[in-house]
């Protein structure tokens, strides 16, 4: 096999060399660059709808050794500019694979880069804070400029770009919850239709529309970028959260609710993303280790008349989940849905079903 020389050169002008992996249809593959630390579930982090607009860095030295599978795809398509690894697997060994990655990548047009020093790229984002990369075949003054000239993620609305065009259902439970599409995962799909009949909508639908509806519960799913690019959202999801309606938020869906409320995000250094977080939640005392994606965050301080705090993040004591106070709804920022990842807070789903139950 040809060997595909290629570089990867990041704004503040560091350059990595490595071999091109994937699609070779682009040149130049730039995005806004953040590492993941899972070590396994890199199909399911590839194909995470929020990491739009983001070029993934796997800490884990060696990827692809189980190949991928299909129905472990967590959207209908990749929506991430890229992926960078320390090394390849050549051979995959999996009963339940398909395909290889490099063959993953090319089927859905995703470009990547292998051979790159991961320790010292994620140490360079650690130090300096997530950053704007391009990598390719091109020139590395070409592909510094293609760097600069990203936007990054922050007042960018990425949700447009991953949310479903039209409504669909999904699971035949007894209660019926509408979700909202923010980019939402099929992890999260398959844990609401074990206690719900699932109507996801697009992310645009208004408060008049979902009411319609006449939904047990309402959903706020996960999705990618700034919370306050979403335009619309917040107003919606105060009438929901007015209406009485039970509310359940993951990640942007928590940002989108604090926004709602009148409260306030802000941007992380370079986010959380893997699977290996612990939070704890306040009211048992309990450590819950989780599976994480977000660049943005919620401020606590924002919200102290409003919500309740009721899990803390124990690596940098950012907020990671909240209950309105004299309301139904609540919301964490991590995804206990996992996909990849741990599944220490899948209660979480049995208290949403609960609050239907009490409405």
């Amino acid at each position: 096999m040809k060997v595909r020389e290629g570089v990867l050169v990041l704004s503040d002008g560091s350059i990595f060399e490595g071999e091109l992996i994937g699609s070779e249809r682009a040149s130049v593959s730039s995005g806004e660059v953040v590492f993941h630390t899972a070590m396994t579930g890199y199909q399911e982090v590839i194909s995470d709808p929020s990491y739009a607009g983001q070029i993934v860095t796997f800490t884990t030295p060696h990827i692809g050794n189980y190949g991928t599978v299909a129905p472990d795809d967590e959207s209908r398509a990749v929506f991430a500019r890229g992926v960078i690894v320390r090394e390849m697997a050549r051979r995959r060994s999996n009963w339940r694979s398909t395909e290889d990655l490099d063959e993953y990548l090319k089927r859905l047009n995703v470009s990547g880069i292998a051979g790159v020093d991961t320790r010292r790229l994620t140490r360079i984002l650690r130090d300096t804070g997530a950053m704007s990369g391009a990598f390719g075949s091109a020139d590395a003054k070409s592909l510094l400029d293609a760097a600069r000239a990203e936007s990054g993620t922050s007042g960018v609305d990425l949700v447009s770009q991953v949310t479903t065009a039209q409504p669909y259902v999904v699971g035949n439970g007894y209660h019926k919850v509408v979700a909202i599409d923010y980019g939402i995962k099929a992890t999260i799909l398959r844990c609401l239709s074990e206690i719900a009949t699932v109507t996801v909508v697009p992310a645009s639908t208004s408060f008049d529309e979902i009411v319609s509806m006449s939904p047990d519960g309402v959903f706020l799913s996960n999705g990618p970028g700034d919370p306050e690019a979403v335009i619309g959202a917040p107003q919606v999801i105060s009438a929901l959260v007015g209406s009485g309606t039970p509310v359940f938020g993951i990640c942007l869906g928590h940002q989108l609710l604090t926004l709602a409320l009148g409260g306030k995000t802000f941007k992380l250094p370079f986010g959380h993303h893997g699977a290996n977080h612990p939070v704890r939640n306040l009211s048992t005392g309990t450590v819950e280790i989780t599976s994480q994606n977000h660049n943005f965050c919620v401020d606590p301080l924002s919200l102290s008349d409003i919500a309740q705090v009721t899990h803390t993040n124990l690596n940098d004591n950012t907020n990671e989940g909240m209950r309105v106070i004299g309301a139904n709804a609540f919301s964490v920022q991590y995804h206990p849905e996992a996909g990849p990842g741990p599944h220490d807070s899948r209660y979480l789903f049995a208290e949403f079903k609960s609050m239907m139950e009490q409405r």
